[in-house]
């Protein structure tokens, strides 16, 4: 499938595929954006995507920095009607704490820290040409919606939110 893209940006890079069995594309920052504790920001990625017809676009979290980061990436979706830019939703889930040298909080970054910046300790930088997100294109099917007076039983019936127990 070929999927039309426009640079917004000259920041912008194209998506890529890490391994050739990937499903998912790697969405990448266009800007540095910095993420306190508690705040949630979005991250321009400087592209538009001309997604076909009938798909839509999945953007998803990458599991390195869900696993060791407090950077939460929200779910998305580009539907083939959009045609601005493709934006990247993120919190960082970290509490706030004090001021600190930004030096001292490498592991905090996806990438090289400048060497003069002071910020709120657990503080993400997030820089341009950084891997932020991942994407898939996936086919759409719409439902029609019917109003019934009762729906069909079944074995689990209207249990949910445990239901079916929360141990071993």
């Amino acid at each position: 499938m070929n999927v039309n893209i426009k640079r917004l940006s000259a920041d912008a890079t194209t998506p890529t595929y890490a391994h050739a069995s990937d499903a998912c594309f790697d969405l990448y920052a266009a800007e540095d954006v910095i993420i306190e504790p508690g705040e949630t920001a979005l991250v321009p990625t400087g592209l538009a995507f001309e997604i076909p017809a009938g798909y839509e676009m999945q953007i998803r979290p990458r599991s390195g920095i869900t696993l060791k980061t407090p950077l939460r990436v929200q779910l998305g979706t580009v539907d083939s009607g959009y045609g601005g830019e493709v934006g990247v939703i993120v919190d960082n889930t970290a509490k706030n704490g004090g001021y600190t040298n930004y030096l001292t909080q490498i592991d905090r970054v996806l990438s090289e820290p400048s060497k003069t910046e002071i910020y709120r300790e657990h503080t993400y930088i997030i820089r341009r040409g950084d891997r932020i997100a991942q994407a898939v294109i996936k086919p759409v099917e719409q439902a029609t919606f019917t109003v019934v007076d009762a729906l069909e039983e079944t074995e689990r019936g209207a249990g949910g939110f445990g239901s079916s127990g929360v141990g071993k």
